[in-house]
């Protein structure tokens, strides 16, 4: 299989030597100077604890309620399925051959799974964690998306290249989309009327409008764009690009590149906080995970995790980001402005700078 260069770096890592799990990481990050019910303490973001889950561990997923995370392990053909208010791992579930991204319903009923190996996507039901339908897709599929409405789901094919749009009410592959070359990650905006795909053999993101699935425009962005994500707003994309360590900020307003952010070494999965305000960006190459403050973009600090970080995910109370670290099986949890004895875990009920939500992640 002939895949871009900076994919086979990204899957390279899994050959690397296990590094062992150390426990804990001290972070020494920005003073934010807020203050947590009348005391002044200074915040940051702190991995709280360190998940085992399958083999090589890359898309990662939570639902709507934030009870629950969901891990693609593409060397064992599984996805575990986390309970977020113990950090354990509840569940395992046997889907394709190689899966690599995940998605999960706006209503948190379906758990959508890319195979890569057999150009498949696995339809898990989570009331029982079981696949209840396998859809076949275009070659090699990776990235995955719902759109808002949940009616369709959206598959990036590497191999096409192309992007497979599934009908939810039926399962069904209703048309396909060509876009640019070697089609990775995969992101719908709030509205659901776009759809920005990273095509990284291209350097560039395909714009597709979903009204009727077209291309509308092909953004140039940095080497080798792998992960995307949306702001809440729909105002601003964020593409991870990985060979050259930066963060393309795109606006949605004219599909142009407003800046160009450097994050690290090797950028890979993105991820917005639900108020927008900051990007976690998994770094491949440095292991670790830049924060992206999206009022400046700039880099606020950066959080050592596990090895080979693949792809992020946000809590939808934002007080949570999960971190799938492709190299050691793992997942780290990171605690969003914690201080003091609010960094100690147990689990995620786990007080945080965020305050209300956190109980519920």
């Amino acid at each position: 299989m002939n895949h871009h260069s900076s994919f086979r770096r990204y899957t390279a890592i899994r050959a690397q030597a296990r590094r062992l799990v150390l426990g804990l990481f001290a972070v020494v990050a920005m003073v934010l100077g807020t203050a947590w019910m009348g005391a002044a303490t200074a915040a940051a973001d702190t991995v709280i604890d360190t998940i085992p889950v399958g083999d090589f561990p890359n898309g990662v997923a939570v639902n709507p309620n934030g009870f629950r995370a969901y891990v693609a392990n593409a060397s064992d053909d599984t996805v575990s399925v986390i309970s977020t208010l113990s950090n354990t791992v509840v569940d395992t579930v046997s889907v394709g051959p190689f899966p690599l991204g995940v998605a999960v319903s706006p209503d948190g009923s379906r758990v959508y799974v890319t195979n890569r190996d057999d150009d498949t996507v696995s339809v898990i039901n989570t009331f029982g964690n079981a696949v209840v339908d396998t859809i076949p897709v275009g070659d090699d599929p990776f990235g995955v998306a719902v759109s808002p409405d949940g009616s369709h789901v959206y598959v990036t094919n590497t191999g096409g290249p192309s992007v497979s749009v599934i009908q939810t009410v039926d399962n069904t592959v209703v048309t396909t989309v060509g876009v640019g070359s070697f089609p990775i990650g995969v992101a719908v905006t709030p509205n659901g009327s776009h759809v920005y795909v990273t095509n990284t053999g291209g350097d560039t993101v395909s714009v597709i409008q979903t009204v009727d699935n077209t291309v509308a425009t092909t953004v140039g962005v940095g080497n080798g764009p792998l992960g995307v994500a949306v702001t809440p707003d729909g105002s601003r994309v964020y593409v991870g690009n990985n060979d050259d360590g930066t963060v393309s900020v795109i606006e949605t307003a004219g599909n142009s590149v407003v800046t160009t952010v450097a994050v690290g070494v090797g950028a890979a999965g993105v991820a917005v906080t639900p108020n927008g305000s900051r990007v976690y960006v998994a770094d491949t190459g440095d292991d670790s995970v830049p924060v992206i403050e999206t009022a400046g973009n700039s880099v606020i600090e950066t959080i050592p995790v596990g090895g080979a970080p693949a792809f992020v995910a946000v809590s939808p109370f934002g007080n949570r980001v999960y971190v799938t670290d492709s190299a050691d099986d793992t997942v780290s949890v990171i605690a969003v402005e914690c201080s003091g004895s609010l960094c100690i875990d147990f689990g995620s009920l786990t007080g945080s700078g965020s305050g209300a939500g956190s109980m519920f992640s």
